[in-house]
Protein backbone atom coordinates (compact mmCIF):
# COMPACT_ATOMS: atom_id res chain seq x y z
CA UNK A 1 0.00 0.00 0.00
CA UNK A 2 1.18 3.52 -0.66
CA UNK A 3 2.39 6.06 1.84
CA UNK A 4 0.00 8.31 3.72
CA UNK A 5 1.13 11.85 4.51
CA UNK A 6 4.75 10.76 4.59
CA UNK A 7 4.18 7.82 6.94
CA UNK A 8 5.42 4.39 5.92
CA UNK A 9 3.27 1.26 6.03
CA UNK A 10 5.13 0.05 9.13
CA UNK A 11 4.52 3.34 10.94
CA UNK A 12 0.87 3.25 9.92
CA UNK A 13 0.46 -0.26 11.23
CA UNK A 14 2.20 0.49 14.52
CA UNK A 15 -0.06 3.50 15.08
CA UNK A 16 -3.25 1.65 14.18
CA UNK A 17 -3.83 3.46 10.90
CA UNK A 18 -4.01 0.39 8.72
CA UNK A 19 -7.43 0.12 7.05
CA UNK A 20 -8.89 -2.82 5.21
CA UNK A 21 -9.12 -2.25 1.44
CA UNK A 22 -12.29 -1.74 -0.56
CA UNK A 23 -12.59 -1.92 -4.33
CA UNK A 24 -13.87 0.93 -6.47
CA UNK A 25 -16.94 -1.08 -7.53
CA UNK A 26 -17.85 -1.85 -3.92
CA UNK A 27 -17.27 1.73 -2.83
CA UNK A 28 -19.47 3.01 -5.64
CA UNK A 29 -22.19 0.50 -4.82
CA UNK A 30 -22.21 1.30 -1.12
CA UNK A 31 -21.58 5.06 -1.06
CA UNK A 32 -21.48 6.72 -4.46
CA UNK A 33 -23.22 9.81 -2.98
CA UNK A 34 -23.45 11.80 -6.19
CA UNK A 35 -26.06 13.97 -4.41
CA UNK A 36 -24.81 14.79 -0.94
CA UNK A 37 -23.81 17.27 1.75
CA UNK A 38 -20.09 18.06 1.81
CA UNK A 39 -18.22 19.35 4.84
CA UNK A 40 -14.65 20.51 4.34
CA UNK A 41 -11.80 20.93 6.78
CA UNK A 42 -8.27 22.32 6.39
CA UNK A 43 -5.55 20.67 8.46
CA UNK A 44 -1.81 21.03 8.65
CA UNK A 45 0.03 17.94 7.54
CA UNK A 46 1.26 17.12 11.03
CA UNK A 47 -2.34 17.18 12.32
CA UNK A 48 -3.46 14.39 10.00
CA UNK A 49 -2.00 11.43 11.94
CA UNK A 50 -3.93 12.36 15.08
CA UNK A 51 -7.16 12.48 13.08
CA UNK A 52 -6.50 9.10 11.49
CA UNK A 53 -5.95 7.60 14.92
CA UNK A 54 -9.59 8.54 15.64
CA UNK A 55 -10.97 6.58 12.67
CA UNK A 56 -13.44 3.96 13.91
CA UNK A 57 -12.73 0.26 13.66
CA UNK A 58 -13.99 -1.08 10.35
CA UNK A 59 -13.00 1.97 8.30
CA UNK A 60 -11.91 0.91 4.81
CA UNK A 61 -9.69 2.57 2.21
CA UNK A 62 -10.17 2.58 -1.56
CA UNK A 63 -7.45 0.35 -3.00
CA UNK A 64 -6.70 -0.33 -6.65
CA UNK A 65 -3.88 -2.67 -7.73
CA UNK A 66 -2.37 -2.45 -4.27
CA UNK A 67 -2.28 1.35 -4.16
CA UNK A 68 -4.48 3.51 -1.93
CA UNK A 69 -3.33 6.99 -2.88
CA UNK A 70 -3.95 8.45 -6.33
CA UNK A 71 -3.06 11.53 -8.33
CA UNK A 72 -5.83 13.85 -9.56
CA UNK A 73 -5.76 16.84 -11.87
CA UNK A 74 -8.76 19.07 -12.49
CA UNK A 75 -9.11 21.80 -15.11
CA UNK A 76 -11.88 24.29 -14.30
CA UNK A 77 -13.86 26.16 -16.94
CA UNK A 78 -15.59 29.48 -16.50
CA UNK A 79 -17.00 32.34 -18.57
CA UNK A 80 -14.91 35.44 -19.41
CA UNK A 81 -16.81 37.21 -16.60
CA UNK A 82 -16.05 34.33 -14.18
CA UNK A 83 -19.74 33.66 -13.56
CA UNK A 84 -19.09 30.32 -11.85
CA UNK A 85 -16.61 31.91 -9.47
CA UNK A 86 -18.75 34.96 -8.75
CA UNK A 87 -21.92 32.96 -8.06
CA UNK A 88 -19.97 30.98 -5.48
CA UNK A 89 -18.44 34.17 -4.06
CA UNK A 90 -21.88 35.73 -3.70
CA UNK A 91 -23.36 32.58 -2.16
CA UNK A 92 -26.06 32.19 -4.78
CA UNK A 93 -28.46 29.34 -3.98
CA UNK A 94 -28.05 27.86 -7.46
CA UNK A 95 -24.50 27.60 -8.68
CA UNK A 96 -22.40 25.42 -10.91
CA UNK A 97 -18.91 24.20 -11.67
CA UNK A 98 -17.58 22.64 -14.89
CA UNK A 99 -14.29 20.77 -15.09
CA UNK A 100 -12.37 17.98 -16.70
CA UNK A 101 -10.87 15.57 -14.19
CA UNK A 102 -7.86 13.41 -14.89
CA UNK A 103 -7.12 10.29 -12.87
CA UNK A 104 -3.37 10.34 -13.31
CA UNK A 105 -2.73 6.74 -12.25
CA UNK A 106 -5.18 5.22 -14.73
CA UNK A 107 -5.12 7.79 -17.52
CA UNK A 108 -8.91 8.23 -17.39
CA UNK A 109 -10.43 11.64 -18.13
CA UNK A 110 -13.98 12.70 -17.33
CA UNK A 111 -16.06 15.79 -18.01
CA UNK A 112 -17.85 16.71 -14.79
CA UNK A 113 -20.56 19.18 -13.84
CA UNK A 114 -21.32 20.00 -10.22
CA UNK A 115 -24.43 21.92 -9.32
CA UNK A 116 -25.46 23.14 -5.93
CA UNK A 117 -28.79 24.09 -4.43
CA UNK A 118 -28.76 25.07 -0.78
CA UNK A 119 -26.62 22.62 1.18
CA UNK A 120 -26.93 19.80 -1.34
CA UNK A 121 -24.52 19.37 -4.20
CA UNK A 122 -24.91 17.04 -7.15
CA UNK A 123 -22.24 15.77 -9.52
CA UNK A 124 -22.73 14.23 -12.95
CA UNK A 125 -19.99 13.13 -15.29
CA UNK A 126 -19.24 11.36 -18.55
CA UNK A 127 -16.09 9.80 -19.92
CA UNK A 128 -14.30 12.32 -22.11
CA UNK A 129 -13.95 11.64 -25.82
CA UNK A 130 -10.71 9.80 -26.69
CA UNK A 131 -7.97 12.33 -27.29
CA UNK A 132 -9.86 15.27 -25.79
CA UNK A 133 -7.39 17.81 -24.46
CA UNK A 134 -7.66 18.47 -20.75
CA UNK A 135 -8.11 22.17 -21.46
CA UNK A 136 -10.88 21.79 -24.04
CA UNK A 137 -14.56 20.89 -24.32
CA UNK A 138 -15.59 19.25 -27.58
CA UNK A 139 -19.15 19.15 -28.94
CA UNK A 140 -20.23 16.04 -26.98
CA UNK A 141 -18.84 17.56 -23.79
CA UNK A 142 -20.62 20.87 -24.39
CA UNK A 143 -23.91 19.10 -25.05
CA UNK A 144 -23.52 17.17 -21.81
CA UNK A 145 -22.74 20.34 -19.85
CA UNK A 146 -25.72 22.15 -21.37
CA UNK A 147 -28.08 19.27 -20.54
CA UNK A 148 -26.96 19.04 -16.91
CA UNK A 149 -27.20 22.79 -16.35
CA UNK A 150 -30.63 22.92 -17.98
CA UNK A 151 -31.91 20.05 -15.80
CA UNK A 152 -30.61 21.92 -12.74
CA UNK A 153 -32.55 25.03 -13.90
CA UNK A 154 -29.42 27.07 -14.36
CA UNK A 155 -30.23 29.40 -17.22
CA UNK A 156 -28.55 32.24 -19.06
CA UNK A 157 -25.21 30.51 -19.54
CA UNK A 158 -23.72 30.13 -23.00
CA UNK A 159 -21.73 26.92 -22.85
CA UNK A 160 -19.69 28.04 -25.86
CA UNK A 161 -18.31 30.87 -23.69
CA UNK A 162 -16.61 28.48 -21.27
CA UNK A 163 -12.83 28.58 -21.25
CA UNK A 164 -10.15 26.92 -19.07
CA UNK A 165 -9.26 29.14 -16.11
CA UNK A 166 -7.52 27.15 -13.39
CA UNK A 167 -5.85 23.77 -12.94
CA UNK A 168 -5.47 22.02 -9.60
CA UNK A 169 -3.39 18.97 -8.81
CA UNK A 170 -3.31 16.83 -5.67
CA UNK A 171 -3.05 13.31 -4.26
CA UNK A 172 -6.16 11.72 -2.77
CA UNK A 173 -7.14 8.91 -0.45
CA UNK A 174 -10.76 7.85 0.04
CA UNK A 175 -12.06 6.24 3.23
CA UNK A 176 -15.43 4.56 3.80
CA UNK A 177 -17.16 4.65 7.17
CA UNK A 178 -17.92 1.27 8.80
CA UNK A 179 -21.66 1.91 8.39
CA UNK A 180 -21.16 2.42 4.64
CA UNK A 181 -23.29 5.58 4.59
CA UNK A 182 -20.46 8.10 4.49
CA UNK A 183 -17.03 8.52 3.00
CA UNK A 184 -14.24 11.03 3.20
CA UNK A 185 -11.48 12.19 0.91
CA UNK A 186 -8.05 13.28 2.11
CA UNK A 187 -6.20 15.55 -0.32
CA UNK A 188 -2.49 16.29 -0.01
CA UNK A 189 0.28 17.76 -2.19
CA UNK A 190 -2.02 20.64 -3.18
CA UNK A 191 -1.02 22.80 -6.14
CA UNK A 192 -2.76 25.31 -8.43
CA UNK A 193 -1.90 26.96 -11.74
CA UNK A 194 -3.75 29.90 -13.27
CA UNK A 195 -4.13 29.21 -16.99
CA UNK A 196 -4.45 32.81 -18.18
CA UNK A 197 -1.95 34.76 -16.08
CA UNK A 198 0.43 31.90 -15.32
CA UNK A 199 0.50 32.35 -11.53
CA UNK A 200 1.19 29.23 -9.48
CA UNK A 201 0.70 28.17 -5.89
CA UNK A 202 1.81 25.08 -3.96
CA UNK A 203 0.78 24.18 -0.42
CA UNK A 204 2.32 20.77 0.36
CA UNK A 205 1.93 21.48 4.08
CA UNK A 206 -1.88 21.60 3.93
CA UNK A 207 -4.43 18.78 3.92
CA UNK A 208 -8.05 19.17 2.81
CA UNK A 209 -10.41 16.64 4.37
CA UNK A 210 -13.91 16.44 2.92
CA UNK A 211 -16.73 14.38 4.40
CA UNK A 212 -19.57 13.30 2.14
CA UNK A 213 -22.93 12.13 3.42
CA UNK A 214 -26.58 12.17 2.46
CA UNK A 215 -27.47 14.09 5.60
CA UNK A 216 -26.27 13.99 9.20
CA UNK A 217 -22.64 14.58 10.19
CA UNK A 218 -20.45 11.50 9.89
CA UNK A 219 -18.28 9.72 12.45
CA UNK A 220 -15.37 11.44 10.72
CA UNK A 221 -16.95 14.86 11.31
CA UNK A 222 -17.37 14.02 14.98
CA UNK A 223 -13.74 12.94 15.23
CA UNK A 224 -12.60 16.20 13.66
CA UNK A 225 -14.82 18.20 16.01
CA UNK A 226 -13.31 16.43 19.02
CA UNK A 227 -9.89 17.53 17.80
CA UNK A 228 -11.02 21.14 17.56
CA UNK A 229 -11.58 21.36 13.80
CA UNK A 230 -14.71 22.89 12.33
CA UNK A 231 -15.99 22.97 8.73
CA UNK A 232 -14.43 25.71 6.64
CA UNK A 233 -15.37 27.34 3.39
CA UNK A 234 -12.92 26.15 0.81
CA UNK A 235 -13.23 25.28 -2.87
CA UNK A 236 -10.28 24.04 -4.87
CA UNK A 237 -11.49 26.21 -7.73
CA UNK A 238 -12.76 29.35 -6.03
CA UNK A 239 -10.35 29.51 -3.10
CA UNK A 240 -7.41 28.62 -5.33
CA UNK A 241 -8.34 31.31 -7.86
CA UNK A 242 -8.88 33.89 -5.11
CA UNK A 243 -5.46 33.09 -3.65
CA UNK A 244 -3.87 33.66 -7.06
CA UNK A 245 -6.00 36.71 -7.96
CA UNK A 246 -6.32 38.94 -4.86
CA UNK A 247 -8.42 41.47 -6.79
CA UNK A 248 -11.38 39.07 -6.95
CA UNK A 249 -14.20 39.28 -4.36
CA UNK A 250 -13.29 36.75 -1.68
CA UNK A 251 -15.36 37.51 1.43
CA UNK A 252 -16.81 34.01 1.40
CA UNK A 253 -13.36 32.48 1.80
CA UNK A 254 -11.58 35.35 3.55
CA UNK A 255 -10.99 33.43 6.79
CA UNK A 256 -9.59 30.41 4.99
CA UNK A 257 -7.43 32.60 2.77
CA UNK A 258 -6.14 34.63 5.70
CA UNK A 259 -5.27 31.59 7.81
CA UNK A 260 -3.91 29.24 5.18
CA UNK A 261 -3.01 31.04 1.94
CA UNK A 262 -1.89 34.60 2.70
Amino acid sequence: MSQLAGKTDMERGERGWEFDPITLDELTERAELMTRIDRKYVLLGDELPRFLEQAPSGTRVLTIDGADRFGYESTYFDTPELDSYRQAAWGRSRRWKVRTRDYLDTGSRFVEVKTRRGEHSSKQRVLASPGLDRGALDDPARRFVAEVLHSARIEGLEVDDLRPVLRSRYARQTLLAPTGNARITIDTELAWAELCGGARLRRPDLVVVETKTAGAPTVFDQALWRLGHRPQRISKYATGLAALEPSLPDNRWSRTLRHHFR
